[in-house]
């Protein structure tokens, strides 16, 4: 089988941290975010994944060589010379995702966090004999988004309300398909959207079902939801494979910590915290709701909470971080500074505390 993931554009929900990578590198729960998928294709038995993409694809491909003989996976590109929406790259796609097999492909949105029940997915698809598959996830304000209206027996998809102002559902477009290659033939190559133009076509002549994601489902394309979509996956991961999180007295809740980074004498670490590779923390650190990403030094007696502090960045003795605070690549932010919700460029020394969430250039 074969995938296509979107990943689309410059990440400026994301900046600083997409100022040093494109987004889909940015490290979640210690890895690359399109990690987290490409790993859960390769595990149902997907041989092939293409990426959409119209930024950068060179720093791509390269990062993503050393994945391919490791995961024994092969990663291709195929890049829009102009944004074609979240249906033309399928078009434009269509090549690599055609062959003799006739199996369907999946497709997904490179921000999406989930536990990626594919397996369950390919059942149901083959069981509804539909043309197209989605994912829906459950969501407490369903007036933020499109809603997919279901029957829900059997999951036929009857319509998508965009932004109800009154209440038609609560289920949402997750961002996770499996599609029949002759979906492809209701494709133009031109910048099109596959949830307004295309599904509501498939929907029209009921061949689109919907099945309900079990477990949990964020978009971590921005700050916040990132921090969501981190504690959400430390959740999962508890209930699956604990024995991949951290344990012992300085740690409260979840806590993911890199096999390579040091932790000092009496820190107070969680819940909700990733620490990466080749990570410092100095001793009397408290960390909560926060990623630390690789080759970062926490200096000591230093509280970092809800933030993120980008890759070789380091926080001096006794500041103070939090707020959706997120420090870019090598940001260094002396002793005794407190940030409240500072979102600081690459590169930057920051020598005064930060009062009021501001960006710092």
């Amino acid at each position: 089988m074969k995938a296509l993931i979107l990943v689309g554009g410059f990440g400026t929900r994301l900046r600083p941290l997409t100022l040093s990578v494109p987004k889909p590198l940015v490290d979640f729960a210690n890895k690359p975010m399109i990690l987290h998928q490409i790993e859960a294709l390769k595990a149902i038995g997907v041989s092939e994944v293409v990426l959409a993409i119209n930024y950068q694809p060179e720093v791509m491909l390269n990062f993503l060589k050393d994945f391919e003989t490791k995961l024994g996976i092969k990663i291709t590109c195929s890049q829009e010379t102009e944004p074609l929406g979240t249906a033309g790259p399928l078009a434009l796609a269509r090549d690599k995702l055609i062959d003799d097999s006739g199996e369907p492909f999946f497709v997904l949105n490179s921000d999406v966090i989930s536990e990626y029940p594919l397996k369950e997915m390919i059942e149901f698809h083959k069981s509804h004999g539909g043309e197209a598959s989605i994912m829906v996830t459950k969501v407490d304000e369903p007036s933020k988004y499109g809603v997919v209206v279901m029957e829900e027996s059997t999951g036929q998809v009857e319509k998508f309300v965009e932004k109800p102002k009154l209440f038609v559902g609560n289920k949402i477009n997750a961002g996770i398909y499996l599609l029949n290659p002759s979906v492809l033939d209701r494709i133009e190559l031109r910048p099109t959207s596959i949830e307004k133009e295309i599904f509501p076509k498939i929907a029209g002549e009921k061949k689109l079902y919907a099945m309900v994601l079990p477990g949990f489902w964020m978009d971590i394309g921005q700050p916040r939801d990132y921090i969501t979509g981190l504690r959400l996956y430390l959740d999962s991961l508890r209930k699956k494979t604990s024995s991949k999180l951290a344990t012992g007295p300085h740690i409260v809740g979840n806590v993911l910590v890199d096999e390579t980074a040091t932790i000092g004498e009496g820190c107070l670490i969680g819940p909700d915290v990733a620490i990466g590779p080749g990570c410092v923390v100095e001793s009397g650190v408290r960390l909560s709701r926060c990623t630390v990403m690789r080759g970062v030094r926490i200096k000591k007696h230093a509280c970092i909470s809800s933030s993120i502090i980008g890759w070789h960045s380091t926080v001096g003795q006794w500041a103070r971080v939090e707020n959706m605070t997120i420090l870019g690549e090598d940001v260094h932010v002396c002793d005794e500074i407190y940030s409240n919700g500072g979102v600081a460029l690459p590169h930057k020394e920051i020598k005064s505390s930060i009062l009021k969430p501001e960006i710092v250039m």
